[in-house]
């Protein structure tokens, strides 16, 4: 799918790769972004330089997403691309003492934010998509979707739910031309990295949000699945299915390595 002359709306818009992507779309030619975010003084300041408009938006909350969905649809016209960007770094813990962790709070705020929000998305646009003979999602997720991020069980898990219900999103709706792309960077320089303790997501070559947004473009131009700004997660992903019990005594040491380094 091209963008130039398409509607687009972009959750958690108002920094990292959101912001990025809002600035990229733009650039190839969008007729309107539209910026979601809590922060909604954020999204403005987005929205303002790329003649864009600005929401508040929880991705929570189903209906703060239908909201969004509905207002762009009426203001703006037909949504053709929904990119559910919006995520969370919250729950890690480098000693790893229990993987269940201590509270539901990490693992119930995980799930609403990298799960539940893309659900939403798709209950509401499935439908107006179906009506008009297609539509496009991008979901940002994380290559711990496809691999696994020591450190944090709920982040984690919830970003492997992610890509179980992209999958299913991309099997239940191809035959009516709808089709879903899944982002899955490793290290990006964002605030959401450098707010988490340092691991093995910061060693392997962190790239600039700007990278990813234009890695973003070009799977979507292609119709790509999964779109991987890190190609060497491919070749982990096969280490990973090749061998699971090497694998995981691979991550295992790693993970021995962050007690190491942080039970100083």
């Amino acid at each position: 799918m091209q963008v130039a002359g398409k509607v687009v709306v972009v959750t958690g818009g108002g920094n990292g790769i959101g912001k990025a992507l809002c600035e990229e779309f733009r650039r190839a030619g969008a007729a309107k972004v539209i910026v979601a975010d809590l922060d909604s003084n954020a999204a403005r300041a987005v929205a303002g330089t790329i003649d864009g408009a600005a929401f508040k938006c929880d991705v929570a909350q189903e209906k703060d997403i239908f909201h969004v969905i509905d207002q762009t649809e009426r203001q703006f016209g037909p949504i053709a691309l929904f990119c559910s960007n919006a995520g969370v770094g919250g729950g890690f813990d480098p000693l790893s003492q229990n993987a269940g962790g201590t509270s539901d709070e990490p693992w119930a705020r995980s799930w609403a934010i990298h799960v539940m929000a893309h659900v939403y998305a798709a209950r509401h646009l499935v439908p107006r998509y179906k009506a008009r003979g297609g539509g496009y999602f991008l979901n940002t997720i994380s290559a711990a979707g496809l691999l696994s991020q020591v450190g944090s069980p709920a982040y984690s898990t919830t970003k492997h739910a992610a890509v179980g219900f992209a999958e299913n999103l991309a099997i239940s709706h191809k035959a009516d031309n709808i089709r879903v792309s899944i982002l899955c960077p490793q290290g990006v320089d964002t605030n959401l990295l450098r707010s988490v303790p340092r691991g093995p997501q910061s060693g392997d070559g962190d790239l600039s949000p700007e990278q990813v947004a234009k890695d973003a473009l070009a799977g979507i131009a292609q119709e790509t699945f999964l779109i991987l700004p890190h190609p060497q997660v491919l070749g982990y992903m096969r280490n990973k299915t090749e061998n699971y019990d090497r694998w995981i005594g691979g991550m295992a040491k790693i993970q021995a390595k962050m007690r190491e380094e942080h039970g100083k």
